[in-house]
């Protein structure tokens, strides 16, 4: 089945470009997802990866077609993959209670190895990581071995540093928690959370058990990210502290060649749902092609 995502074009949605669900192997862990292709070769990969108690439909938002990730960057050339992390989607019959940040980042490397001896990948992978979705792609980067090339890390939704106290923190799927991913409501087009209905599912508990340790497990993954790597910080990011000196501290860990940091006006935790989902992930595909860019000039 084939998922359309064409809309009216004063709307500013990409003609032509279609979202279909696939599945993909993860050293035996079947993974769900959505991929968008663009007309030719894709110049490289743009993979998505979904923050605690969402789905791969976070970056196709349906409440407004334009915003949607994966068939903007495959208007712009990308190939474009929104997993499932394990434990969500199809592999949560498989690990209902999920796995830990070292499990998922070991499963999704083995889910883009496969994809990579599939598919064309063009120049290699860039990385797109929301909320706990940021830490995997973190995890992913700090590991990363093999043929393919990693040409970057985009995330957004979270810093080394709690905003909220400590009795909130592992509290994802309370009912208290859910205006911190959301912020203020009108930050969102009309639709957006009867679509979200749709996408949420609960946060697996070994999934849920590891959220209040990431500012202690920060550290030993960004010495190891060895890529270009760009965060994006909400206006009203709510779960996680963005001030200057808390950006500045948190990017220098980071072995990264190069380091971008952004903050978005107009845009709450969830911001790949909002209205400034578009300026988002033009964002990221600017990014993307500074990163396609960066790894053309090294191979020259």
């Amino acid at each position: 089945m084939t998922l359309s995502s064409s809309s009216p074009q004063a709307r500013g949605v990409p003609s032509g470009a279609q979202v279909r669900p696939v599945e993909v192997d993860a050293a035996g862990l079947r993974l769900s997802g959505l991929l968008a292709l663009p007309p030719g070769p894709p110049r490289a990969v743009i993979v998505a990866l979904h923050g605690a108690g969402m789905r791969a439909g976070y970056f196709h938002g349906a409440a407004d077609p334009a915003a949607s990730l994966l068939t903007l960057a495959a208007s712009r050339g990308y190939a474009a993959l929104a997993l499932d992390r394990p434990g969500y989607g199809l592999s949560a019959a498989t690990v209902p209670d999920g796995l830990e940040l070292a499990e998922q980042a070991s499963h999704v490397r083995q889910a883009l190895t496969g994809y990579h001896g599939r598919d064309p990948i063009g120049a290699g992978f860039v990385i797109v990581g929301h909320s706990l979705g940021g830490k995997v792609a973190l995890a992913v980067a700090a590991g990363w071995s093999g043929e393919a090339a990693l040409l970057g890390v985009d995330v957004s939704g979270i810093s080394d540093r709690w905003a909220v106290d400590r009795e909130l923190r592992g509290e994802v799927n309370g009912r208290r928690t859910r205006s911190l991913s959301w912020g203020p409501l009108r930050l969102y087009p009309p639709g957006t959370f009867q679509h979200a209905l749709r996408l949420a599912a609960p946060v697996p508990p070994r999934e849920a058990a590891e959220i209040p340790e990431w500012p202690r497990r920060y550290p030993e993954v960004a010495r190891e990210v060895r890529v270009p790597v760009r965060f994006t910080f909400a206006e009203h990011e709510r779960w996680w502290r963005c001030d200057p000196a808390t950006v500045e501290a948190m990017t220098a860990w980071l072995a990264a060649p190069v380091v971008r940091t952004e903050h978005l006006a107009g845009a709450g935790h969830n911001i790949s749902l909002g209205y400034a989902a578009r300026d988002y992930h033009l964002g990221v595909l600017a990014f993307a092609d500074e990163c396609l860019a960066r790894s053309n000039s090294d191979t020259t």
